[in-house]
């Protein structure tokens, strides 16, 4: 990567992660140990956890503006759009030329200034288990943190298998429940958070916005 202000945001922008709320919903969200384990939840919780897995599968598609922040000080802004399962695209308004897709198979990042393509598997993403057609709170996923107050409702989760790969936290305001944002820390410790702002849900979301077609000039 060239030597840029926005490239330890560019190298940050693939855990699909921004923006706090410029009021925080709940404290800030303390440093999990390397190794989090499951947290015991009470009854309650339980039933608050079947609440929000409810709630997340009845999401099929999402137009939201979002605010981005990269923990280093790498604030961003742009447009996702989001049909499940699967796709998902994130563009980011000037001056960061970004473009994300995923099209339920392969998310690609393209820096349109560098004209460089990434791709990875969504599997390999944080992304996967909130696009993935059934969300299981449970099972490959492991709830490590639980936190309610009023008005909102917090949760952190880690892969089952591979714990130490990071988190994903997300924030939920409460009655009626609806996803605010989301955090994700990768296995160096690196936050990054995506604020939704206005989302609208269940709106008719154009399929060809989930296709990547590679704008770079044919290579001989």
């Amino acid at each position: 990567m060239l030597d840029r202000p926005f490239d330890g945001q560019r190298r940050r922008l693939l855990a699909l992660s921004a923006s706090a709320l410029a009021a925080p919903l709940l404290s800030p969200l303390a440093v999990l140990a390397a190794d989090p384990k499951a947290v015991a939840l009470t009854p309650d919780q339980q039933t608050q956890v079947k609440r929000v897995q409810d709630y997340l599968n009845s999401i099929r598609t999402l137009n939201s503006r979002f605010q981005q922040n990269s923990g280093s000080g790498g604030d961003s802004e742009g447009t996702v759009w989001l049909s499940r399962p699967g796709r998902m695209r994130f563009e980011y308004d000037p001056p960061v030329p970004v473009l994300l897709i995923s099209d339920s198979r392969t998310v690609y990042y393209y820096d349109k200034e560098l004209q460089q393509l990434t791709t990875v598997g969504l599997d390999d993403t944080p992304a996967w288990f909130l696009l993935r057609n059934d969300v299981r709170l449970g099972g490959d996923v492991t709830i490590v943190r639980f936190e309610q107050a009023p008005g909102a409702i917090r949760l952190t989760i880690v892969e089952t298998k591979n714990p130490g790969n990071g988190t994903v936290t997300l924030v939920l305001s409460d009655r009626p429940l609806e996803l605010r944002q989301w955090t994700v820390v990768d296995s160096q410790n690196r936050a990054t958070t995506v604020t939704l702002n206005d989302p609208h849900y269940g709106v008719d979301v154009d399929p060809q916005l989930f296709f990547f077609k590679d704008p770079r000039p044919t290579r001989n």
